[in-house]
C-alpha cells in the first residue's frame, strides 16, 4: 500500500507538476515531502494525486497539484521568510510553506477548516505555523510578510493584500471573473508594485470576494 502511494506521489510530480513548468527543486521537494493524501477529504483520498481539484465544503476546493506547484514556485520562498496563507482549507499549502519558510500564519473564514488544518498539520510536527480564524477582507495583521499565498480567486485584488507585503515581498493571487481568471505574482519594490502575469485559470472565489459579493458590499 505504501509503495502504491509513493508511486502515485512520484507520478504526480513527474507527470503532472514538473511538465507544467514547475522546475524549482525546493518546490518539488516540498510537494514530495508533504503527504498530500493526509490533506485530501476522506471520501476523495483515492484522488489525492490526480490532476483534479477536490471539494472541501463551503464552496471551496483543494487546488490541483499543478496549480499548487506554480503557486509555490512563483513565491520563491526562502528559509527565513515569514509567510501569510489566505484560505487555509485542509492545510496542504500551509504545510508546504511551513516546509520551506521560517514562519507561517494561515487564516480562514471557516472555523471548521482551521480545526481540520490544525489536526492535519499537527501530524507533521511543524512548530512554525500559527492558525487564525479570520476573514481576509477585514483582517488586520500586526506585521508585514515576505510572501502571501492566496488560495482562492478574488474579483479584484484588495489593496490591503499588497500593503501587507514587506519590501521585496511577493503576493500570489488569482483575480478576475470566471471562466477566465489570471494568476499573477506581485512584488513590492519600495512603494511600487510590479505585476507578473503567470497563467490563466478558473478557480472558486474566496468567500466574499466574488463579483456578486463585492457588488453587494
Amino acid at each position: 500500500m505504501t509503495l502504491n502511494v509513493e508511486q502515485a506521489r512520484h507520478a504526480m510530480i513527474e507527470q503532472q507538476v514538473r511538465p507544467w513548468n514547475v522546475v524549482d527543486l525546493q518546490t518539488l521537494d516540498a510537494m514530495s515531502a508533504i503527504p498530500r493524501e493526509k490533506f485530501a477529504p476522506e471520501q476523495y483520498k483515492n484522488l489525492a494525486f490526480t490532476d483534479t481539484a477536490l471539494p472541501l465544503g463551503h464552496g471551496q476546493w483543494m487546488f490541483k497539484p499543478v496549480l499548487e506547484g506554480r503557486m509555490l514556485q512563483a513565491l520563491q520562498l526562502k528559509a527565513d521568510d515569514d509567510v501569510l496563507v489566505i484560505g487555509t482549507g485542509s492545510g496542504f499549502i500551509t504545510a508546504c510553506v511551513a516546509h520551506l519558510a521560517r514562519a507561517v500564519t494561515s487564516i480562514d473564514i471557516h472555523a471548521d477548516f482551521i480545526e481540520l488544518a490544525k489536526s492535519n498539520v499537527k501530524q507533521l510536527e511543524f512548530t512554525n505555523v500559527q492558525f487564525e480564524h479570520a476573514d481576509a477582507l477585514s483582517y488586520q495583521p500586526n506585521h508585514q510578510f515576505d510572501a502571501i499565498a492566496v488560495t482562492g480567486a478574488v474579483a479584484e485584488i484588495p489593496e490591503s493584500f499588497k500593503q501587507w507585503l514587506r519590501p521585496n515581498g511577493r503576493l500570489f493571487v488569482i483575480h478576475g471573473v470566471s471562466p477566465v481568471q489570471e494568476a499573477v505574482c506581485i512584488t513590492r519594490v519600495g512603494e511600487q508594485f510590479n505585476t507578473e502575469s503567470l497563467f490563466e485559470t478558473d478557480v472558486p472565489f474566496l468567500t466574499g470576494a466574488s463579483p456578486k459579493a463585492l457588488f453587494t458590499l
